[in-house]
């Protein structure tokens, strides 16, 4: 892992682990987005319609699910390079969790051996039926789930996830969240994913959208191989906000220009950076915190849909497992049958 020395050194209440884990995500995706510059405009050009209006018609269609909200000003504003948008992943551009899905990919590939389902669905019951979050089994769900890439490069993940999102992922993203960020970038702004999911896999997806790159979780690699640690901790609440500093720290944005998007009361920190906060599909302690404050809100779910679609983003489990360990649970629960 190369020194951080960009970033300046400071006090705050966030831990020690969030801020390392947010400035190691911020790190990455620096340098991701350095190395894939040119592959992402292409990606962009082949996969995303790229004429403003019709951004903006879709803009404007996703909005029409809104109906009977205040209007509001014009944003975001063409032309300001010190402004960016940054979107959370699970359930506010694609419904349910990425790395539920990865997990699915990855059992099917047989990545998993037969007796890490016991644990795996153990600790992912313990979660969904005691409803709090175990310190001892986040600890046993995270190294589970890393030792499960332990070994394997990089590459090969990458390669992977690729065939994964293919089959899983790409018919699950919100058309009125991809047209919001498609505004940004019509805009001439970057657009980054926020998520607690590994950063390969959301580097994939952001490159997949036509998007400027993703912060994600850093699992930590020597030499192109994984070691089965991770560098902090997940991106998860409060390093989401550490690395969304970080990086707007690095690229010189205005964070008070800037906007965000997301689903889940966990994401307040990553809401509160920025001066144009967007609760989009929210859960319910999000929902009451937005109308509090007055932050602009976008559900673009209908009826019952609206409380039950999608999986929770791992919230508690540490994100980098939980979503595996659910994998794995309902392939043992078909399994038993």
């Amino acid at each position: 892992m190369a020194a951080l020395g960009w970033l300046t050194s400071r006090r705050r209440s966030a831990t020690a682990l969030s801020v390392l884990a947010g400035e190691a995500s911020a790190e990455a995706a620096r340098k991701a987005e350095l190395g894939q510059v040119l592959e992402a405009e292409a990606a962009a050009a082949a996969l995303v319609p790229d004429t403003a209006a019709g951004a903006r018609t879709a803009v404007a269609e996703a909005e029409a699910e809104g109906a009977g909200e205040p209007a509001e000003p014009v944003f975001p504003v063409v032309g300001d390079e010190r402004a960016a948008a940054f979107f959370d992943l699970d359930n506010t551009v694609m419904q349910g969790a990425a790395i539920f899905h990865m997990g699915r990919g990855l059992y099917k590939r047989k990545f998993f051996q037969t007796r890490d389902l016991t644990r795996f669905a153990w600790q992912q019951a313990w979660f969904r039926l005691a409803g709090i979050e175990d310190a001892s089994h986040m600890e046993d769900a995270r190294e589970s789930a890393l030792s499960i890439v332990k070994g394997h490069r990089v590459a090969e993940l990458m390669a992977i996830g690729e065939e994964i999102y293919d089959e899983y992922m790409a018919d699950r993203i919100w058309p009125g969240t991809r047209a919001l960020a498609q505004a940004h970038l019509d805009a001439g702004q970057r657009v980054w994913l926020v998520t607690a999911a590994p950063v390969e896999t959301a580097t994939i997806i952001a490159r997949r959208l036509g998007l400027t790159g993703a912060l994600g979780t850093v699992a930590e690699s020597v030499d192109g191989i994984y070691t089965g640690k991770l560098v902090g901790e997940p991106l998860h609440g409060p390093a989401k906000a550490e690395a969304v500093r970080a990086l707007a720290l690095a690229q010189d944005l205005d964070l008070s220009r800037c906007a965000a998007y997301s689903d889940s009361h966990n994401d307040i920190p990553m809401l509160s950076l920025v001066g144009h906060p967007y609760a989009i599909n929210p859960d319910a302690k999000l929902r009451k915190h937005a109308r509090a404050r007055d932050w602009r809100l976008r559900d673009y779910r209908t009826g019952r849909k609206a409380a039950k679609v999608g999986i929770p983003a791992a919230a508690g489990v540490g994100a980098v497992a939980g979503g595996t360990a659910a994998a794995i649970a309902l392939h043992r629960r078909r399994f038993t049958r």
